[in-house]
């Protein structure tokens, strides 16, 4: 599959990127009619025969509609160490085990959502789960890539999945301490905690790991994939082989692009965050023993020196791109971009120009990385963010529409990269398409 210029033949708009509670909508009413027609064959006894098949679908349709809920685990050993939350709690993570040939296979996700970069931002997350683990969930739906499911999930439905919570604010990689607003920054001290931890539970005999994370989880899984591989040595394991280590970065390419008023949003947050938090020791060497420490934050200058086999998801419009550094109210005083972020139906030539010139750009920054055999890569034409934990955008199977180039989904693009089944290197079609291939929004 080229990589410039794979013909696209994906499935009508309308079955694309339907939101995940609009799945569980039309699930729940069809179990609805469901339970209503069953009551109906009830009274009309019909027989025990077909109430108990009944009962057998309603059952299965209870679970299609049920999400995997996973307990959380306070990790307060990590606290000896200084891993702590930005308030101070102990950090904390999801635990699925695995099962039959799965049972020595891990998935490690890092949680995304967002970043801090000043007092009042990190004040804000220091008061919510993204800063404190009293704050959190005590279970969170498993669902996409962490599913139970072997239909929506078939490559790693039966892996050990486990899900890292974000409490920090600087994508797991900050040092540092601010006495005087009591905020810790020890995102590094929380992933290497956690991490050692998870070994020490057996993920080090593991015969295939793989580390994910979405958006600011996704940005973590660039900057700490080749140290996850270095948790695994490269020699015999307790079963005879060696570990299959990859990443998988999902909505984690952010570039360094102009915003509408020609200005740097991102690059100025990014400063901010690095500064603020201590980033800069931990970021990777590669890059900052060439550019100053901002650049090496964003993605498109590190991914060229990862050693570890990674994998590239993202929508060529990523949808937290253009609200938040293409097109931020600050960028945007008078009002005019206000609509087309927020539907793209409602962008003029002009802004829709602006953002094909954001999908050539994150194209162009994939080209080194694309030449490497052992990376993969899957960027659609969606105006979305995070694609591989929805079930409605991870696959095609149960009502999901996983967006497709070349009739290849993203759950089996990952599958097939992964166990080096084929190369996947695509890159959909721009918007708008010019008539070979159709679009996906």
């Amino acid at each position: 599959m080229g990589v410039h210029g794979a013909v696209a033949k994906p499935k009508p708009c309308s079955r694309r990127l339907f939101l995940f509670v609009a799945v569980l909508v039309v699930l729940i009413g069809s179990y609805c009619a469901a339970a209503a027609a069953v009551e109906q064959m009830n009274s009309n006894n019909r027989g025990r025969r077909r109430r108990r098949s009944w009962s057998r679908r309603r059952a299965a349709a209870a679970d299609a509609v049920t999400p995997l809920m996973v307990p959380i685990t306070i990790l307060k050993s990590a606290v000896d160490s200084g891993a702590v939350c930005m308030d101070g709690t102990p950090p904390a993570y999801h635990l699925h085990p695995g099962s039959g040939a799965g049972n020595n296979s891990w998935i490690v996700n890092l949680e995304g959502g967002g970043w801090c970069n000043n007092v009042r931002a990190c004040q804000f997350r220091k008061g919510s789960r993204r800063g404190s683990s009293d704050l959190m969930e005590k279970e969170i739906p498993f669902g996409g890539i962490m599913s139970s499911s072997p239909l929506d999930n078939p490559d790693f439905y039966n892996w050990n999945r486990v899900k890292i919570r974000y409490c920090d604010g600087a994508s797991f990689a900050g040092e540092g301490y601010d006495k005087e607003n009591g905020f810790y920054f020890r995102g590094q001290r929380i992933w290497d905690a956690t991490v050692r931890h998870l070994l020490s539970i057996g993920m080090a005999s593991a015969d295939q790991v793989l580390l994910t994370g979405c958006s600011a989880g996704g940005l973590a899984v660039i900057l700490h994939c080749d140290q996850f591989q270095a948790f695994f040595p490269r020699s015999p394991n307790a079963g005879g082989g060696t570990t299959t280590v990859k990443c998988l970065a999902d909505a984690g390419l952010f570039l360094d692009a102009s915003d509408v008023s020609g200005g740097r949003s991102l690059r100025s947050y990014y400063s901010d965050i690095v500064a603020m938090q201590g980033v800069a020791p931990n970021l990777p060497p590669a890059c900052t023993d060439r550019l100053d420490i901002t650049s090496c934050f964003f993605p498109q200058n590190v991914i060229d020196g990862i050693n570890t086999p990674i994998f590239l998801l993202n929508a060529a419009y990523d949808a937290w791109q253009i609200q938040e550094s293409l097109a931020p109210s600050g960028a945007d005083p008078s009002g005019a971009w206000r609509a087309c972020k927020s539907n793209h139906s409602a962008c003029d030539a002009s802004q829709m120009k602006f953002l094909q010139d954001f999908r050539d750009q994150m194209v162009a920054s994939v080209n080194g990385f694309a030449g490497s055999r052992s990376n993969g890569l899957f960027i659609n034409s969606c105006f979305a963010h995070c694609q591989s934990e929805l079930p409605a955008t991870w696959s095609d199977a149960a009502g999901g529409a996983s967006p497709a180039i070349q009739s290849r989904g993203i759950a089996k693009s990952v599958g097939d990269w992964y166990f080096g089944r084929a190369q996947v290197k695509a890159i959909d079609c721009p918007y708008p398409c010019d008539g070979t291939c159709r679009n996906i929004i």
